[in-house]
């Protein structure tokens, strides 16, 4: 074989290879997108933001963060936070919690002894689950070789503490769904229960329960 030949070969071979490792890493990570899910904007600080301020569009920040790391009883909206003031000083690219606001106790229902709040985002319907509704949450678990699996109720009418409207998804099963991130009021147990369901769910969908049926 002549030395230009071989020259050839070797370099389709190496193109080779690099075509197959870059699929690979396609591949991996579109896997690891549907994984963590669509990702979704999370209000954080602009800047350092000493304790008493009074937040203006300037001091904030939007970021997004994938679906399952979005911190609890986070803000997706800037509007929802501008006029609110600190009860702390906030550092500079810190996530806006209510924890963090001076007047968090009056901009929403409290938890009562014993209660916990769960956060979850899921698959639903922005325009029926509200803040002061129920709803029931369905886990759809992993099936044989990517298939879903068996579906059940995680939590029946559960009270909706706070819901917002968050990306739909925009690859996988959930491509084009509309989803929804919502805070509800559970027991620590079912707070333990729907964590655990949630380590191995395959889709999560929160079901709005009509007026009428109320608590389970």
């Amino acid at each position: 074989m002549s030395r230009r030949r071989r020259a050839v070969l070797l370099l389709g071979l190496a193109l080779l290879l690099g075509a197959l490792a870059a699929s690979d890493v396609s591949r991996r990570e579109a896997a690891l997108a549907d994984q963590l899910g669509p990702r979704v904007p999370v209000i954080a600080s602009a800047h350092d933001v000493r304790a008493g301020a009074t937040l203006g569009a300037g001091d904030l920040a939007v970021r997004e963060v994938p679906a399952r790391y979005v911190p609890a009883e986070a803000y997706g909206d800037v509007q929802d936070l501008v006029g609110r003031r600190t009860a702390v000083a906030v550092p500079s690219g810190t996530d806006v919690v209510p924890a963090l606001l001076a007047d968090a106790g009056l901009m929403g229902p409290r938890l009562r002894s014993g209660e916990r709040a769960a956060d979850v985002v899921a698959v639903g319907s922005p325009a029926l689950v509200r803040a002061g509704g129920r709803v029931d949450v369905a886990i759809t678990s992993e099936g044989v070789d990517g298939r879903p699996g068996r579906t059940a109720l995680a939590l029946r009418g559960a009270e909706v503490l706070t819901a917002r409207a968050v990306s739909p998804g925009a690859s996988g099963d959930d491509a084009g769904r509309q989803r929804v991130a919502v805070s509800l009021r559970v027991t620590l147990r079912q707070a333990l229960a729907l964590a655990e369901a949630q380590s191995f769910a395959r889709e999560l969908r929160v079901l709005a329960r009509s007026d009428e049926e109320g608590a389970p």
